[in-house]
């Protein structure tokens, strides 16, 4: 499964960036933002069109 993550502005909440990756990636990017306090809003992916 694949998961959006996207960086939320710490002002105003707007995203600022977002990244789709597995879900083995999620863990390790989550824990890096914890690290230094920055938030995120993690969603599944969008499935591509075929």
């Amino acid at each position: 499964m694949r998961f959006e993550i996207m960086r939320l502005d710490e002002v105003n909440g707007t995203t600022v960036d977002s990244t789709v990756v597995d879900a083995a990636s999620v863990n390790r990017i989550v824990q890096q933002a914890a690290a230094i306090g920055q938030r995120l809003w993690i969603r599944p992916a969008e499935a591509s069109a075929s």
